[in-house]
């Protein structure tokens, strides 16, 4: 699958000296006489070393910005390479459509699916297009026409959840967005054929929720879910985003964070330095794990699925009685 050139973070500005030189000496190797594909080779595996050694100790705003990167796969490319026969369905029948929001019928091996996505863009025109992936209204409403198809015939449904949030603009609160994200929980909770979340990039507040309530909820190694994000929150609390690593550490926002708490089901590995640098192996990783989810919840009742959900959702959160004197 054809890539862009890598963009690097700021944290990676080693990696990216070291990719530099070896850039340089593949061009001079084309011209010159002398052989340096040993010192290539060396650089390479050194390059490979200082990811590994970098990506081991990344803290929750560093994970951010992998989850951010602009050459992450986004849900369009996970529909194009995971699935086939897509047939995108558009707009909610209400009001519009809305591309932040993207979704239609797939196959995945044999099985036919629904599929549900927030869309980023790529290019300036595309993050206009696709409202930089923050859905209005008509977007959740969408979805929730697709995921009430999906139940109509009983074909599952697998969402892919990448927003830094629901759009807050005037006109969104004024369609009924927080009625929409709401409805959405509310019906994913007894929908009554099985659902696997996935969040790819940015899990943001109610925005990813509200297509994320679901029997396995699976993340991207370097992806983040969180009620807001850690700019938000530092903007709130210290009055000053300028604390943004600060607060993404106190969130909780990583996946190794949420699975130690209970909040997803399973993590799934992305390649030496994130999906962006190996969307193939990324879309073997995640094909493997949704494979394996799915034979999983195939061989459970439906009966037990919709008590398995209400359970999973009634257990998040704990609380402390206090006696009161």
């Amino acid at each position: 699958m054809a890539q862009l050139k890598t963009t690097f973070l700021d944290f990676e500005q080693p990696i990216a000296e070291l990719e530099s030189k070896i850039e340089e000496l593949r061009y001079v190797q084309d011209d010159s006489a002398v052989d340096i594909s040993e010192e290539i080779a060396r650089l390479q595996k050194k390059s490979s070393t200082l990811t590994r050694e970098i990506y081991s100790k990344l803290s929750a705003w560093q994970i951010s910005q992998v989850a951010r990167h602009p050459q992450r796969p986004y849900s369009l490319d996970y529909f194009q390479n995971i699935f086939t026969d897509l047939e995108e369905l558009l707009g909610d029948r209400v009001f519009a459509e809305d591309p932040a929001i993207v979704g239609g019928m797939a196959r995945f091996g044999s099985q036919t699916v629904m599929v549900i996505g927030h869309q980023k863009g790529r290019d300036t025109k595309d993050k206009l297009y696709r409202n930089f992936g923050m859905p209005k209204p008509e977007g959740y409403r969408k979805a929730l026409r697709l995921m009430r198809l999906a139940e109509k015939f009983g074909i599952p449904v697998m969402t892919f959840v990448d927003t830094p949030g629901a759009y807050p603009g005037v006109g969104a609160e004024e369609r009924g967005q927080s009625e929409a994200i709401g409805r959405n929980l509310y019906v994913m909770a007894e929908l009554k054929v099985p659902i696997i979340c996935t969040v790819i990039g940015e899990g943001g507040s109610g925005g990813a929720l509200a297509i994320a309530v679901g029997d396995t909820i699976l993340m991207l190694q370097y992806s983040t879910y969180s009620v807001i994000s850690p700019e938000g929150c530092a903007s709130i609390l210290r009055k000053s985003a300028d604390y943004a690593a600060e607060a993404a550490e106190t969130l909780g926002i990583t996946s190794t964070r949420l699975k130690a708490l209970g909040l997803i089901d399973r993590i799934v590995a992305e390649p030496l330095g994130g999906a962006h640098r190996d969307y193939d192996t990324m879309m073997q990783n995640l094909r493997k794990v949704l494979h394996e989810s799915w034979l999983q919840l195939k061989e459970t009742p439906l009966d037990g699925l919709l008590e398995a959900r209400f359970e999973k959702l009634i257990g998040y959160g704990k609380f402390k009685e206090v006696e009161q004197k």
